[in-house]
């Protein structure tokens, strides 16, 4: 990869209100979060595009990459770094296809296969989760936990970032597993100051 992921922030305004998402977005790139997933599902195509160019507009001239989930449309359109697929999006080798040289496309996974074939596809790294328990997603079944991880991590080149119910106390232990960085919503919009959260964040990483 370009760059060296190991904080990324998923957006999620809902649960984000009344602070505005742009607000804590400005908030983010200060504090140095290494990538952004603009992750805002119900958007209309022109809002997301809206949203992705402010977003890009506060990032720009940081290390902070900003990536669009799904929208390859929005994420061309809006000039962002990259795109964020999931089990249902198009296929990364598809998307390497008709990008430049640089854009990034990360890829969520939640099974060995899924990872070799994310990494094959030409994915530059790799969302894998639930590692722990997390309510956003307890209607999908047990958290995968940190030996499936190890696994992963330890099969893959590209670089694994953790996800799900992640908390600055997990953070070493997935380091210790093998992944190359952790990735939340809550973790980074349940907290009282953002810079004091990354700041500790990177605190476990050797």
């Amino acid at each position: 990869m370009p760059h060296q992921f190991r904080l990324c922030y998923i957006t999620d305004r809902h649960s984000l209100a009344p602070v505005p998402l742009a607000s804590h977005l400005r908030a983010i790139v200060q504090a140095g979060v290494d990538l952004i997933q603009l992750r805002e599902k119900d958007m209309s195509g022109r809002d997301l595009t809206a949203l992705a160019s402010a977003a890009t507009a506060i990032a720009r001239g940081t290390h902070t990459r900003i990536v669009i989930n799904d929208r390859l449309d929005v994420a061309i359109a809006a000039e962002t770094d990259g795109v964020h697929l999931g089990g249902q999006s198009i296929a990364p080798e598809i998307v390497r296809r008709h990008v430049p040289i640089g854009f990034l496309i990360g890829v969520s996974c939640h099974s060995m296969e899924e990872a070799i074939k994310a990494e094959a596809g030409g994915a530059d790294y790799i969302l894998f989760g639930p590692v722990f328990d997390t309510p956003s997603k307890r209607q999908y079944g047990a958290p995968l936990g940190l030996s499936k991880l190890s696994e992963i991590a330890n099969r893959v080149v590209i670089p694994v970032l953790a996800l799900g119910g992640i908390t600055v106390d997990r953070v070493r232990l997935c380091i210790e597993a093998g992944a190359a960085g952790i990735a939340g919503i809550r973790l980074f919009q349940e907290c009282p100051s953002v810079e004091e959260l990354v700041r500790e964040l990177r605190a476990q990483f050797p």
